[in-house]
């Protein structure tokens, strides 16, 4: 018999069916959008929380610790990035992301309406973070 432990994406599945939170749906379609951002994009549970991982590496978790709001927090990972310094995602033009250390950004989700409003360049900036954080992927640019 197999053991029972479960994938990574069937433990995110069974973290959210039991989940209790007031931005739940909001949580659920924020991971659509991450999920869908870029195919490579994987899920496990890490730190009590979804977290998605780009290669292998963790690259972006979500911290629902909030009542009113949740955060998704872009990092380089467990291990400190060489290359993290000066990250730059031009798909944040908008400036959603706040920049909470050289390698570390966040994302705050506050309600509904609020993801609707980012949900255009939500997924590009989750695609351009897993890029620009993975080595060899950020060090050239479309275009030269």
């Amino acid at each position: 018999m197999k053991a029972s432990k479960l994938s990574g994406p069937e433990q995110v599945a069974d973290f959210l069916d039991k989940l209790v939170h007031p931005l739940k749906d909001e949580i659920l379609e924020a991971r659509r959008i991450i999920l869908g951002a870029n195919g490579e994009i994987t899920e496990h549970i890490k730190w009590n929380a979804p977290s998605f991982l780009y290669r292998g590496e963790d690259r972006v978790t979500m911290n629902l610790q909030g009542k009113g709001f949740f955060r998704l927090v872009f990092h380089t990972g467990a291990k400190p990035a060489g290359s993290a310094d000066g990250i730059r995602i031009p798909e944040d033009d908008a400036g959603l992301l706040e920049w909470a250390a050289k390698d570390r950004a966040i994302l705050i989700i506050t309600d509904r309406s609020d993801l609707d409003s980012k949900r255009a360049k939500l997924a590009a900036i989750v695609d351009g973070w897993m890029r620009a954080t993975t080595p060899g992927e950020g060090e050239s640019e479309d275009g030269d």
